[in-house]
């Protein structure tokens, strides 16, 4: 009885003591409900390739957990590879920062269904895609308008169907700045100027580089988005 606890506590000990935390340590940890066997991968882009940084074989109840260290808050990639020959619903994004990230899930709605907490940033980038979504709606709407055969062809309906695209899109851009400038304290607001608007005016994007708090401007995002403007002005 003596060895046996003995050697349960030595294995917690080891256990405690394989990673380290930090302050800036981020914990990936959750459930991938209905999950009986995979594996999960979690990644991200350091420079322009997608690179796993750890992968962890799931079976039983499905349950997960991550730990790594983080320069500053960025994306990453949860990867369920199901053994199944589709590629499709298989990637959760999210954006992680220092702190425990809780994500739960299920295996046969893995992307589309679940539900990220922990991250404040995260936050931000779901109140910024729900607004987006309806601007991406609205593109759609417009699309099958200009393909529906009941729709006139003539040149004054056209240019209306043009106009609305055209307003749409400037409406969709004008939101994303607005949003990156409201949020310059967030990562959220480099992440946003660098990877959904990059090709805007360069004065709003010179403006919300100007904007960021020091602590954004040297995360990953505010340094690329500095970097990115150097080359366009240069250019």
């Amino acid at each position: 009885m003596k060895n046996t606890i003995f050697g349960i506590l030595s294995c917690l000990i080891v256990v405690s003591c394989g990673y380290k935390e930090t302050q800036n340590t981020m914990t990936v940890t959750g459930k991938v409900k209905g999950l009986k066997k995979g594996t999960l991968y979690l990644q991200h882009i350091p420079d322009t390739s997608l690179v796993v940084i750890d992968s962890i074989k799931v079976s039983g109840d499905g349950s997960f957990l991550f730990q790594t260290e983080l320069e500053s808050p960025e994306i990453f990639y949860l990867y369920l590879d199901k053994k199944d020959n589709n590629d499709i619903n298989d990637r959760i994004t999210f954006f992680g920062e220092p702190g425990t990230i809780t994500i739960n899930t299920n295996w046969n709605t893995f992307d589309t269904k679940a539900k990220i907490e922990g991250s404040k940033t995260h936050k931000k980038l779901e109140e910024y895609r729900k607004v987006m979504s309806r601007f991406n709606t609205t593109n759609l709407e417009i699309l099958r308008a200009v393909y529906d055969p009941e729709t006139p062809q003539d040149s004054l309906t056209q240019d209306s169907i043009q106009k609305a695209s055209e307003n749409n899109i400037r409406r969709g851009y004008l939101f994303a700045l607005n949003f990156a400038l409201n949020n310059k304290e967030s990562h959220i607001a480099p992440f946003i100027a660098l990877k959904e608007v990059p090709d805007a005016n360069i004065i709003y994007l010179d403006s919300i580089n100007h904007s960021l708090s020091p602590e954004v401007a040297k995360g990953k995002y505010g340094r690329a988005l500095k970097e990115y403007l150097e080359e366009q002005k240069n250019n």
